[in-house]
């Protein structure tokens, strides 16, 4: 039970933290300061999960990871099923606390979105859109596994290492999809965009789904076969 708990907590902490900051300054790339703050707050999320949960769940805080490491044997198929729960459970709560800090609140009078993940502009194709929350998964997730290989060595580095790595691959996404890599991260924002009228993030969900999933998997496929030496 407390690595569950660890793994609400955690991705809890993501979501408040990394969709409050978008919601907070914005996410322009002509902006450019809050892009960068946004692309940071989720990076540096993850650091401070990875140093305070990381020993008690492996600070997954993130489905398509979590899928990772079941298929490379980390994880039993019950497990991961509530490893699962437990992170969508922690986004749902952290979308909600910020629906309470920013409308009961009434900080900036505005939802932002909730943070949530969007195709960028009117017809951008939501292949593109999939293409690049699969490229961008992979790459997260070939690090995740990476650097926590036994082989790896990196010590006490690890967490930020992840952290560089989130930070990394919000850079480029959040201008295209506002980066996801992480179902449960897009699910919580859509539904809370859905309750206050907004449905365009429920009808691109899927992309932030399908994507990082399918993302996730071939990063650990790819991993262990570069891993194995026979």
């Amino acid at each position: 039970m407390r690595k569950y708990i660890a793994e609400f907590i955690g991705t809890f902490t993501l979501v408040f933290m990394g969709c409050g900051t978008a919601m907070l300054v914005g996410c322009d790339p002509a902006e450019g300061t809050g892009y960068l703050l946004t692309a940071l707050a989720f990076g540096l999320s993850i650091v401070a999960c990875a140093y305070s949960i990381g020993n008690i769940s492996g600070c997954h805080v993130n489905p398509a990871v979590s899928l990772a490491v079941l298929i490379n044997g980390g994880l039993t198929a019950g497990e991961f099923g509530l490893y699962c729960l437990s992170q969508v459970l922690g986004a749902i709560f952290g979308s909600g606390a910020l629906a309470v800090v920013f409308k009961v609140g009434f900080v900036n009078d505005a939802t932002g979105g909730y943070g949530s993940n969007a195709l960028a502009g009117v017809g951008y194709s939501a292949i593109a859109g999939l293409l690049v929350e699969f490229i961008l998964t992979f790459i997260f997730v070939m690090t995740i596994l990476g650097v926590t290989s036994e082989k790896a060595g990196h010590g006490s580095f690890g967490g930020l290492i992840i952290g560089a790595a989130l930070t990394f691959v919000h850079i480029f996404g959040i201008g295209l999809t506002g980066t996801s890599v992480n179902p449960a991260r897009s699910l919580a924002p859509a539904i809370f965009c859905a309750i206050a009228g907004d449905t365009s993030a429920i009808a691109s969900l899927w992309v932030f789904i399908v994507g990082p999933f399918a993302g996730a998997a071939a990063a650990a496929f790819v991993y262990r076969a570069l891993e194995n030496e026979e």
